[in-house]
């Protein structure tokens, strides 16, 4: 998730609390601040709808990477539109544009905050969302992702986009660092299909979670940069199932 250093940090702006909600995870809190929305979680800003440059570049980093078609079997003429996952729905902005993109088969969002969803659902986020979430393609799932990726009977996917912390040394709770563990990596990589492309957006670089990654068994590892206004630019890791 998005930890921008823009408008919540100008001060310009008192916020007004639009929804505050206990859940198993902790508090979580929409905001206003002038016309930018603001997603904190236990205390801590998250992502805002002031920019989605990093969460747009997540989506296209995996569109590039993975293939328009795929062979299957179930599908007349044997190919189908690559599947994608994204975990974190967040303000919206990774949604919005994978389901503007006619790359994209099924879209799959998994979302463990029911908060959340609402917002998107009948809030006002769904000024972000709403053409997404009308569209027959996508579907939200309400679970925890850690979990989703640890089921078997989830995906395929062709792509997974994850945004549900600041990046893999920054997680929102402690249960989020299994994502980010070689126990986590192995979920990825099963839940993918051969040659599928794991995208992971982060506040900064970590050398450590690339190297993870290729222990993991992932190949053509890499980190895309996207400049912000002040500080360490948002980063994405890229990472390839093999084939």
């Amino acid at each position: 998730m998005s930890a921008h250093a823009t408008v919540a940090d100008a001060g310009t702006t008192a916020p007004v609390t639009v929804d505050r909600r206990q859940g198993p995870y902790g508090e979580v809190v929409l905001r206003r601040r002038g016309a930018t929305y603001e997603i904190i979680a236990n205390g801590c800003f998250l992502m805002d709808t002031s920019d989605g440059r990093s969460e747009r570049l997540l989506v296209d980093a995996a569109r590039v990477a993975v293939p328009g078609s795929r062979a299957h079997p179930a599908v007349p003429g044997g190919r189908a539109r690559p599947a994608l996952l994204i975990g974190g729905l967040g303000v919206g902005f990774s949604l919005a544009h994978a389901a503007a993109q006619e790359h994209w088969g099924r879209i799959s969002v998994v979302e463990r905050e029911e908060a959340v969803i609402d917002w998107h659902r009948s809030g006002p986020l769904d000024t972000v969302s709403g053409p997404a979430l009308a569209d027959r393609r996508v579907e939200i799932v309400r679970a925890d992702l850690v979990a989703h990726l640890g089921d078997p009977a989830s995906g395929p996917y062709d792509a997974l986009c994850l945004d549900i912390d600041n990046g893999p040394d920054w997680t929102v709770t402690d249960d989020n660092r299994g994502l980010y563990s070689p126990a986590g990596l192995a979920a990825c990589r099963a839940r993918l299909t051969p040659g599928g492309v794991l995208a992971v957006w982060s506040a900064q670089p970590s050398a450590a979670f690339e190297e993870a990654m290729r222990n993991a068994g992932f190949s053509s590892v890499r980190t895309e940069e996207v400049p912000v206004a002040r500080g360490v630019p948002d980063v994405v890791h890229l990472a390839l199932n093999p084939s």
